[in-house]
């Protein structure tokens, strides 16, 4: 199992400290896996924006390039470099809630490959369990993300079409 890259979680663990309400603040380990899987926080964490920090956090522990990032979210690739920038810039809640869906699917990979290189494979080979779609052409919409989140979850349990 390989996991985010960024072991401490650095920017995420700022964000749960300086954004989310109280309850959330006073959890020990706050990690991807542990955020993610808490839907109540993540449900918070989307109606407060994600910071542009936090972004550059999970976007620089992913696959994807800025392009890929700029189609995925669905703004111009200059508008997403002119938020890199702007160290204060908060995405919008529709923006953070895909961030935040890319990150669900990165973090679910990590677990599923061995390898980064091994999950980037999967990502850009036809799928027979995906209508032999890449699984990377589903990842920008959410019926997408649900279908490759749960194609990952049938391959972490051994379960193969």
């Amino acid at each position: 199992m390989y996991e985010f890259p960024n072991k401490d979680h650095t920017e995420l663990k700022s964000y749960v400290s300086d954004v989310l309400p109280l309850e959330y603040k006073q959890r020990k380990n706050i990690n991807y896996t542990s955020f993610l899987s808490d839907k109540f926080m993540v449900m918070n964490a989307v109606k407060k924006g994600i910071t542009s920090n936090l972004f550059q956090e999970i976007k620089s522990n992913s696959l994807f390039n800025d392009q890929q990032w700029s189609d995925f979210l669905h703004i111009n690739i200059r508008t997403l470099q002119r938020y890199n920038k702007e160290k204060a810039h908060v995405f919008k809640p529709l923006q953070s809630e895909k961030i935040f869906e890319m990150a669900e699917v990165m973090n679910t990979g990590f677990e599923v490959f061995d390898t980064p290189d091994q999950f980037n494979i999967w990502l850009n080979s036809p799928s027979v369990a995906l209508g032999n779609e890449k699984p990377i052409n589903l990842l920008h919409s959410s019926f997408g993300i649900d279908l490759v989140l749960a194609e990952l979850s049938r391959i972490e349990h051994g379960v193969f079409v």
